[in-house]
């Protein structure tokens, strides 16, 4: 056995749970490639959302988060990763590079962080009260510190100000068509190759006045009328504002969410209030210990009723190759 170079098995699987990330509006924004024992991964710009991600900021914090995802799917199957991140004067496509040992000694709670790849989803439904957050919260400022990511819960006052960065956002996308014709085509109805269905989404009265405003689903569950939304908010930043800074937040967010999956908690990024610079400025004044602000995830008990699907993910073929 080569214990440098997982056979094509192990890589395929590991890549298929790599893809189970987030990101904006389920674009999936990667590509894979196995070259000389060693797994590529490259930002694919051809599902870059200009009007939403003109910078590739989110689409960076995409395949951070799916590179994350790969490290745990590989620690389950006994392999331990190092990763080299590329400069961008190398390839502005080539963001990483990740070599293997066969040396990983997994323990229950890394089988439990690989069993959520296959369970998490977000959920834009209005939350409860989480009662093991104040844990979690402890756990995710842990291993985002990590990565030199700074993550922060909220308090009361915090919450009221993040109101403002969302009507901030809303205010300056509400009249762009480029904005508008881009989330109508990636938000709402079935796409193989990704966005996010109507079944993902909920009903305009769904009570989260800090959620993006989606396309309204139509003949949404009862339950989700009148709802509100007692979530905690936790913020992400970085010390600056570099593609670097991008993947490690990529990385912390998808340790977060697999985390509050493996404690049963629903979770929900809110990447919209980073978008526009008045927002994001807004975040920066309200939390400025995180840094650069980078992303909002919400937590929080999830409600009775149907929760979302699974979304659908581009198959192994269409994103991995080997040369």
């Amino acid at each position: 056995m080569d214990l440098t170079r997982p056979d094509s098995s192990v890589l395929q699987l590991a890549v298929d749970l790599a893809c189970r990330a987030p990101s904006l509006h389920n674009s999936q924004p990667w590509r894979w490639k196995y070259v000389d024992g060693q797994l590529q991964l490259l930002g694919d710009h051809t599902r870059l959302l200009p009007a939403t991600d003109p910078t590739g900021r989110q689409l960076h914090i995409s395949c951070g988060a799916a590179l994350h995802h790969l490290s745990v799917g590989l620690l389950g199957l006994r392999w331990s990763t190092d990763i080299r991140y590329e400069e961008r004067s190398v390839s502005p496509n080539l963001l990483a590079t990740i070599s293997f040992r066969r040396d990983a000694r997994p323990r229950s709670h890394d089988f439990d962080m690989l069993t959520a790849i296959r369970r998490r989803r977000t959920d834009r439904r209005a939350f409860g009260v989480f009662e093991g957050m104040d844990a979690l919260v402890e756990r995710a400022v842990g291993q985002a510190r990590e990565l030199g990511v700074s993550v922060v819960a909220l308090d009361p006052v915090q919450r009221e100000g993040l109101l403002e960065a969302t009507e901030s956002t809303a205010s300056a996308r509400r009249y762009d068509p480029e904005y508008q014709a881009e989330l109508h085509w990636w938000a709402g109805h079935s796409l193989t190759s990704g966005g996010i269905p109507e079944t993902s989404l909920v009903s305009g009265a769904a009570g989260v006045p800090i959620g993006r405003t989606f396309p309204s689903r139509h003949n949404a569950p009862p339950e989700e009328s009148g709802s509100v939304d007692e979530s905690t908010v936790l913020a992400f930043g970085t010390p600056t504002d570099t593609r670097t800074d991008w993947l490690h937040c990529g990385r912390a967010l998808s340790a977060v969410l697999l985390e509050a999956t493996v404690c049963g908690a629903a979770t929900c990024p809110l990447s919209h209030v980073t978008e526009v610079p008045r927002s994001r400025s807004v975040i920066h004044r309200i939390v400025p210990e995180i840094g650069v602000p980078q992303m909002l995830v919400r937590i929080g008990r999830a409600p009775n009723g149907t929760p979302p699907v699974l979304t659908a993910r581009r198959s192994v073929a269409d994103v991995f190759s080997t040369s």
